[in-house]
């Protein structure tokens, strides 16, 4: 079987004729399952054409592998908040507003309970955009290029330290079909963690804790494989920063002894 490689926004959407059709550059008929890497930015009729394109091979009878419904679930991230809490997986307070009056009185609710505030972009990745509010900093107006119009909050969960010193850090977990298969911990040279932002991997048990909460997120996202990203707090507690339906592997990968990339391949086209 060969695997071909096709951006979204080259696929047409041809309603001209009796039967919708979806026409993919290099395929004279429908493939019999997509594996979705990647639905890349852009305007809001665009992200809706990309996401509608995979809805409509899903309708024509094509697998996608992650299920486009899961993708949506996961790439709003306020969505993606509010299926955790309703499952009763532990994740951080959380607003969601456009008002900025609104986002105000949450965030003096926040310091009166001894909560610092990070903001974050609803749609985004790799820690791009995410900014903590300092005590006392003017809260910034949504604009195009920072939160688009939104004002997704979510409390900062600071990091015990590590042989007695501060080092921010959390956990990434890969699961496939219902099963933990690596976990790794991400050493940040910040508060951020990302291996986009710098940080330095080491390899952890794919057990305990962390698996059982992994597992409770992906089973409250419905959904193929992920990556979930989890922080412990100073108090000991775990708690789910979120879950990425299209995660990057190439840091886990550089410490896991198996085969990240074949274990999808493999639970791909099990489900063809």
């Amino acid at each position: 079987m060969e695997g071909i490689f096709v951006s979204l926004q080259s696929c047409v959407v041809d309603l001209s004729e009796y039967r919708p059709q979806v026409k993919i550059p290099f395929f004279e008929k429908l493939p019999s399952a997509v594996f979705v890497r990647g639905v890349s930015g852009g305007t809001l009729q665009q992200v809706i054409t990309r996401l509608n394109v995979l809805h409509m091979l899903s309708m024509l009878g094509v697998k996608i592998y992650n299920d486009v419904r899961a993708i949506e679930r996961t790439v709003d991230k306020a969505m993606t908040s509010f299926l955790l809490r309703s499952h009763g997986v532990n994740t951080p307070a959380t607003w969601v507003c456009e008002s900025k009056a609104q986002a105000q009185a949450i965030r003096l609710t926040a310091a009166n309970n001894n909560q610092l505030l990070v903001i974050k972009p609803l749609f985004g990745s790799q820690g791009l955009g995410v900014s903590k509010l300092s005590v006392g900093e003017i809260l910034p107006v949504p604009m195009q290029q920072f939160v688009d119009g939104v004002y997704y909050l979510q409390q900062l969960i600071e990091s015990p330290m590590i042989d007695g010193k501060v080092a921010p850090h959390d956990y990434r977990i890969f699961v496939i079909n219902g099963k933990v298969v690596a976990a790794m911990k991400r050493v940040g040279n910040s508060w951020i963690n990302n291996v986009a932002a710098g940080g330095r991997c080491e390899v952890v048990d794919a057990d305990g804790v962390l698996a059982e909460l992994a597992l409770a997120a992906a089973s409250a996202l419905n959904i193929d494989y992920c990556g979930v990203d989890i922080i412990q707090a100073t108090s000991g507690e775990y708690s789910v920063l979120e879950v990425n339906s299209m995660p990057a592997w190439r840091g886990l990968q550089s410490v896991a002894e198996i085969n990240i990339a074949q274990l999808l391949a493999d639970d791909f086209l099990s489900k063809i």
